[in-house]
């Protein structure tokens, strides 16, 4: 092994080495034997590993069964949950090769035991701002729900997917083996430059889209005072619009909430190095980010009345759900500005109108030939 003279770097490459020995080199320890607390923070987060899958499965399984969401936004929050279910396998690969066993992964192994929490990582990133390009074009164009295709929306949670297992497979090959100085001292056989690199790009992922949802909720709200209070259909569009944009911003604001102490860490720990005491703090940020994808199914249960119905009815088993049967509905369109005028004749008047039941003098209405009545 070479020693440069200027920095005192190791710079051979030498692949011969095991797991224990970048343990050794960051100083990081491996447990020698299980103890007791090792046995119940296992099993704790074992058992919230497993709520996590199932409670995402039923989300997956609601939107598949019930044809009310069988829509694009919904196939993305379906592949969401997708995310979070991959999460919590992650997590659960993880804790059942951590201790002890740690010291018998081979380099493979390990890379692919933090490959899977990358890729979920990544797989929730890239949906996010999936999500957040399909509601600004929705909402610009007064829609509730967007013309994409089907295959279109297949197409997208493809390349998702393939971009987020690409992420994944970065670490293994931007790795520390050909310059032992700059191991991390979180993830040993990282290198503190791909951390740095990692941490900024998610977190810059975050400014684009709270960026971008604060923008949709600024035209929203801005267009939404030139909505007729008279029209029925476009009023409810509305509502829906907003209800909708809230139960997505509260999924964004708890995977930022989760997700940003890691990524700190992280960006702390590809600065500083050993200076940061990021190992001290890491694996709290860690069960933070694992909350996150528990939080999910519990707020679209929570803001939606039709997906908390369907719940029922999947844990329940009931038969007779007729949400579940029914057809796909879009709701009605979201009408901005004021209220559109119809030229209605006399003759064409409902008979309801002229008769004197009301308190209303109709004689007016006689003598005009045509009306003007609002939509």
């Amino acid at each position: 092994m070479q020693v440069t003279e200027k920095s005192g770097a190791w710079n051979a490459c030498d692949y011969s080495h095991d797991v224990a020995f970048f343990y050794k080199l960051v100083d990081k320890r491996i447990s020698e034997y299980w103890t007791q607390r090792d046995h119940l923070v296992i099993g704790l987060g074992l058992s919230v590993c497993l709520v996590v899958v199932l409670s995402n499965l039923m989300v997956m399984v609601a939107i598949f069964i019930n044809r009310r969401f069988h829509f694009p936004i919904y196939y993305l929050l379906a592949n969401m949950a997708a995310a979070d279910l991959f999460a919590g396998v992650a997590y659960a690969n993880l804790m059942l090769n951590t201790g002890p066993w740690t010291a018998l992964l081979s380099k493979k192994q390990w890379f692919l035991r933090s490959a899977l929490v990358d890729i979920s990582l990544t797989a929730s990133v890239a949906n996010l701002l999936a999500v957040a390009v399909e509601r600004h074009q929705t909402v610009v164009a007064m829609q509730l729900h967007s013309r994409m295709s089907k295959r279109r929306v297949v197409l997208l949670i493809v390349c998702i997917w393939a971009a987020a297992g690409a992420m994944g497979l970065v670490p293994s090959m931007w790795n520390c083996e050909c310059d032992l100085a700059s191991c991390s001292t979180i993830a040993p056989l990282y290198s503190r430059r791909f951390l740095v690199f990692w941490a900024a790009f998610n977190l810059l992922a975050f400014g684009v889209m709270a960026a971008v949802y604060g923008r949709i909720f600024v035209y929203v709200r801005r267009q939404s005072r030139g909505v007729s209070r008279h029209t029925a259909d476009a009023a409810q569009g509305q509502r829906m619009v907003v209800n909708l944009m809230k139960t997505i911003a509260m999924v964004l604001v708890a995977f930022v909430i989760c997700w940003t102490p890691g990524l700190l860490t992280l960006l702390l720990e590809g600065l500083l190095g050993k200076d940061s005491h990021a190992h001290a703090y890491e694996k709290y940020c860690l069960v933070i980010a694992e909350c996150n994808s528990l939080v999910n199914p519990i707020i679209y249960s929570l803001r939606d009345k039709e997906m908390r119905g369907t719940f029922k009815w999947i844990l329940c088993g009931r038969r007779d759900c007729r949400a579940c049967a029914a057809k796909p509905v879009a709701p009605p369109a979201v009408q901005y500005g004021a209220p559109q005028l119809e030229v209605v004749s006399v003759e064409k008047l409902d008979d309801r109108v002229l008769q004197p039941s009301k308190a209303e003098d109709h004689s007016q209405l006689l003598e005009k030939p045509e009306l003007q009545i609002p939509q």
